[in-house]
């Protein structure tokens, strides 16, 4: 596919969406993984433009590329704000505790990271490289998963 570059706003969150979305479907991912991917990369894309570009008081964009190989639909979002690595956000410890008891902050960057196969962050000059794999099923292991759903 062809690159997305957009404005570090807001309003771009409706074109990575349907970026991502056109991604999923041209790798013809299921809709429940393709939903998964679609709020990893929005949340993800969400904390660089509040805060590496909005309450850092810069402008800046987001560069987001779908590549696809044999085992894997690969997106991967680079920006140009301060280095900050999701990967080293705390676990939240209080996932079992009603939602009026836990601390705010870290939950969406957590499940972002556990929606897809497998993430990876990178400084690379100086941008940020978030990288985001969703490993294609067989047909069978698809119909394995939902028949064990089912029961």
């Amino acid at each position: 596919m062809e690159p997305l570059t957009v404005v570090g706003s807001l309003n771009s969150l409706a074109a990575i969406a349907e970026y991502v979305m056109a991604a999923a479907e041209a790798a013809r991912l299921d809709k429940k993984v393709s939903y998964k991917l679609r709020l990893a990369v929005d949340e993800i894309a969400t904390n660089i433009i509040l805060h590496s570009y909005q309450e850092a008081g810069r402008s800046g964009v987001l560069d987001l590329l779908a590549e696809f190989d044999e085992q894997a639909l690969i997106i991967s979002i680079e920006d140009t704000g301060d280095p900050y690595d999701p990967t080293k956000e705390p676990t939240p410890t209080d996932l079992d505790q009603p939602l009026e008891q836990r601390q705010l902050g870290g939950l969406g960057v957590y499940l972002a990271i556990h929606s897809v196969d497998k993430f990876i962050y990178e400084r690379v000059g100086n941008k940020n490289r978030n990288t985001f794999f969703v490993k294609y099923k067989s047909k069978k292991s698809q119909e394995d998963e939902s028949n064990s759903q089912n029961l």
